[in-house]
């Protein structure tokens, strides 16, 4: 089930940090929920199909079912359950909560048996994930979330992603295309170019929002918020090429005290921005 990855799942309360809407907050949590199951369910599935890739990886052979601890059978017929849950929630949420559940469901399953195997369709995918995510927050309290938002997530989405697979490549190294068959297709180098463009685009992109968009003019205080973004990207690249980690955000940021306090002072600075009107 990986509940440590749960923590992507956060990413449907952007709508809500993004709105002065708190009191909706319970259909967020209902959301999370939802996803939650969803992923869950997802993940089973895709850990069935890559138990034996998993077992020559040196973290991901600790899982349940790369060790034999689960039954593939078993493991299916949960994810199932979870996956079906997990819809029905978001359903409750509303038509468009229900289909936009459908739709990630759809390109999850989507990823874990094809798209996972197609160089940077893989990583465009998991970034759309995202981008799904944020749509099912603002789905959940009927409201709309804003054209620069939805650009910055694929793009910081699309950082992590290809921060993910250049962490693989070292790690890995010869053994990279046994786990991963798109990692046979990426070198380091690339894959440099490639975050660094991401990076210079992402920057860019939330200067623009917070700055200079319909959501920064209502809301002129964002822009303070900028050093945070800028700082938090700049760390986590520091984590990818010093550090050598990036193989897992969600560790990553369970584990760097910079860049919680980055995300920290990043959330209470938007909250501010949106709530104190300055």
């Amino acid at each position: 089930m990986r509940p440590l990855q749960w923590s992507k799942n956060l990413f449907v309360f952007v709508g809500l940090v993004f709105t002065d809407n708190w009191q909706s907050m319970p259909r967020v949590i209902a959301a999370f929920a939802a996803y939650c199951l969803i992923s869950s369910g997802v993940y089973l599935v895709n850990d069935v199909r890559d138990r034996d890739r998993d077992r020559v990886h040196p973290e991901k052979r600790r899982r349940p079912i790369a060790r034999g601890d689960l039954t593939p059978t078993t493991a299916i017929i949960a994810g199932a359950l979870f996956a079906s849950l997990g819809v029905s929630g978001a359903s409750a949420l509303g038509p468009r909560s229900a289909l936009t559940a459908v739709a990630f469901l759809t390109l999850q399953l989507a990823y874990t048996l094809f798209l996972k195997t197609v160089v940077l369709v893989d990583v465009f995918t998991i970034a759309m994930a995202f981008v799904l995510r944020v749509t099912a927050g603002a789905a959940a309290i009927n409201v709309p979330v804003s054209e620069w938002l939805l650009i910055c997530t694929l793009q910081l989405a699309l950082f992590l992603g290809f921060g993910k697979r250049r962490n693989e490549l070292v790690t890995l190294s010869d053994d990279a295309g046994a786990h991963r068959i798109a990692l046979e297709q990426y070198s380091i180098a690339f894959l440099d170019q490639m975050i660094s463009i991401i990076l210079g685009s992402l920057i860019v992109s939330y200067a623009v929002y917070s700055a200079a968009s319909p959501t920064a003019a209502a809301h002129p205080g964002m822009v303070a918020t900028l050093p945070f973004v800028i700082y938090g990207v700049f760390r986590y690249l520091y984590v990818i090429h010093i550090q050598r980690l990036g193989g897992s955000p969600e560790t990553v940021l369970v584990k760097d005290r910079p860049l919680q306090i980055a995300l920290a002072a990043w959330l209470i600075t938007v909250i501010a921005a949106f709530h104190l009107r300055w």
